[in-house]
Order: C-alpha cells, then sequence, then structure tokens
C-alpha cells in the first residue's frame, strides 16, 4: 500500500520539507521524494511567478504478507514430529520459494491501458505532429503508480530526445501535468525513445566514477554541468557506491549541479601532481618577467644627436 501526501512552497526545497511534514511518516519508514513542479521566480519581483510543488511518499507493508511466514513455521515445526525424507524436504522447499516468487513478480507484471495511457498516447501524438514528426509508433501502459511510454521513430530520435534529452524531458513533464489535471489521485510519467534513457544512464555512472577518481587522485572538488533530478540522482547513487567520496547539489532551478567532494577522512593520492606543474609554469613566467624588469643599457654615443633615419647626404 503507498502513502503519499503533496506540499507546496515558495523554493523547491521549502515544497519538499512542506510535503514530508504532511506525510507525517514514521521514522524508519523509506521516504521518496518527487518535485513536481519547480517554483518560478517572480518578473521584477511583482509579477507572475509560481510556487513550487512535491510529493513525498512510501510503501507501506501489507498485514495480509504475514499469514504465510506463521504457516511455513507450522509447516516446518510438523517434520520434527514424524521424520521426512531429504527429497521430499527439497521439492516442500522449491514449491514455496516458487510460490513466493510469484506473489513478488505478479504486481510487476500487472500492466494495463486505462483512461490515464490513453490521454498520455493521444497527448504525446499531438506533440509529435505539431514537431513534424507523425510516423511514430507508440506504446503506453499503466499500473497503479504511473504511466510508461516506449517512442519507436526511426531516424529522428535525435530531433525528439534533443541535447542531453531536454527535449524528450520536456515531453515528459508536460504530458504528466495533463494526465494529472483534475483527477483524484497522482501518476509519474516515464518516456523513453529507442534505448536512450538506458544509454544514458550509463554514461552518467560513467561520468560519475571518472571525476570520482579525479576527486580521490587530486584532492580537489568537481562541479558537474547543470542536471535534472533524475540524473543527479543517478550520480547521487553512483558516487554513494565509491569508497572516500561525497556528492552534495548546489544551485537552483535549471542551473542546479552536483558537486563531487573528498570524504571526511580520506586523503588523496597524488595532490601535488598539477600543482608542481603549475608552480614551475609560474617559475618560468617569473623569471621572463624579471628578465624583462632589467633596466634598457644606455645608447651608444654614436646615436647620439642623430634623427630617426640617422644623416642625410645630398647628391652632388
Amino acid at each position: 500500500m503507498l502513502k503519499e501526501a503533496f506540499g507546496k512552497g515558495s523554493t523547491n526545497e521549502e515544497a519538499i520539507e512542506a510535503a514530508k511534514a504532511q506525510l507525517n511518516a514514521p521514522w524508519d519508514a523509506d521516504v521518496q521524494v518527487e518535485l513536481i513542479k519547480m517554483a518560478k521566480k517572480k518578473t521584477l519581483g511583482l509579477f507572475g511567478g509560481s510556487l513550487a510543488e512535491a510529493r513525498a511518499y512510501y510503501e507501506i507493508p501489507d498485514e495480509v504478507k504475514a499469514a504465510p511466514k506463521k504457516q511455513n513455521k507450522v509447516e516446518k515445526s510438523k517434520p520434527a514430529q514424524k521424520p521426512v525424507k531429504k527429497q521430499e524436504e527439497k521439492k516442500r522447499e522449491e514449491k514455496v520459494q516458487e510460490t513466493k516468487v510469484e506473489k513478488v513478480e505478479a504486481p510487476a507484471k500487472e500492466m494495463y491501458v486505462g483512461e490515464a495511457s490513453k490521454k498520455a498516447e493521444k497527448y504525446i501524438r499531438s506533440i509529435l505532429e505539431g514537431m513534424g514528426v507523425g510516423d511514430v509508433e507508440i506504446s503506453v501502459s499503466e499500473d497503479d503508480e504511473g504511466v510508461v511510454a516506449q517512442l519507436d521513430c526511426g531516424n529522428d530520435y535525435g530531433y525528439i530526445i534533443g541535447r542531453r534529452g531536454e527535449t524528450l524531458d520536456a515531453i515528459q513533464y508536460l504530458t504528466r501535468l495533463v494526465i494529472n489535471k483534475g483527477s483524484d489521485g497522482y501518476k509519474r510519467v516515464s518516456i523513453n525513445a529507442g534505448n536512450y534513457r538506458e544509454k544514458r544512464e550509463e554514461t552518467l555512472r560513467e561520468l560519475a566514477k571518472k571525476n570520482a577518481a579525479r576527486v580521490k587522485k587530486h584532492g580537489r572538488n568537481v562541479s558537474l554541468d547543470p542536471m535534472n533530478p533524475y540524473e543527479r540522482r543517478i550520480i547521487h547513487t553512483t558516487i554513494q557506491e565509491i569508497e572516500g567520496v561525497e556528492s552534495h547539489s548546489v544551485g537552483s532551478e535549471s542551473d542546479r549541479r552536483v558537486v563531487i567532494t573528498l570524504a571526511e577522512g580520506f586523503s588523496a593520492t597524488n595532490p601535488g601532481h598539477r600543482g608542481s606543474r603549475r608552480n614551475d609554469y609560474r617559475g618560468r613566467n617569473n623569471q621572463k618577467s624579471s628578465v624583462a624588469a632589467q633596466p634598457a643599457r644606455a645608447p651608444r654615443s654614436d646615436s647620439v644627436g642623430t634623427n630617426l633615419y640617422g644623416k642625410i647626404e645630398p647628391k652632388n
């Protein structure tokens, strides 16, 4: 069972904190946060602007799942009274494991085509037709939590995805607003064109590992380019798996980015490598400047009193 709450604030952080406060989750709950709408500043401090909206949620374990565990304990205690062969015990354990796997995997496969997915498909198709991309196959399905859309657009992937996925993210954001407008519940939207999301995730993970190695080697912080919340989450997750480095986000709205730093208690393996080269370069510049700073020699005596071009003798 999923419990959720929504909050608003003048900044993204305030909206997230308001959603958490409304949720009032237990201290040991795995609370997830999603930013629905980013805050916009007022023009000249007077006109326009909007509050940020966030959603906080966590999974509540069902009480029904506790019943099978008690039955399993009773079944294990019965063989103690009557000995059973090892082969029969293995068969029973395999059957129990198979039923457990079926119970866990069943909810993930319950995808269907409902009103939200139909609405999303219609809206996505209208956007693509407006962009001049008409020959696109769109497969959309949904579950209780969100809508998943897969686009197959032939050779127009780059046009739909855009620079670093900005166009695809914009279509995904607008589709989420459309399907949730006027509805009681809330559903996430995930749109993928080809296998762009998978490739982008691999690229971001490699980027995080590469810059983490630089931080561990030289000890200097590395600031990455601005990213959306989904991409920043991938960077933070990858950095958490690497020992010796930490990450945090700085900036606001579209300029928010991830900074990778050296963790407390760790020292750089080669901190002076680049610094020594810079010092050498600065030393050479100082030598050149010292030479240039030396006073000029006095002019030769034969040049005193002459003009710029020397003495011109008239021809006879």
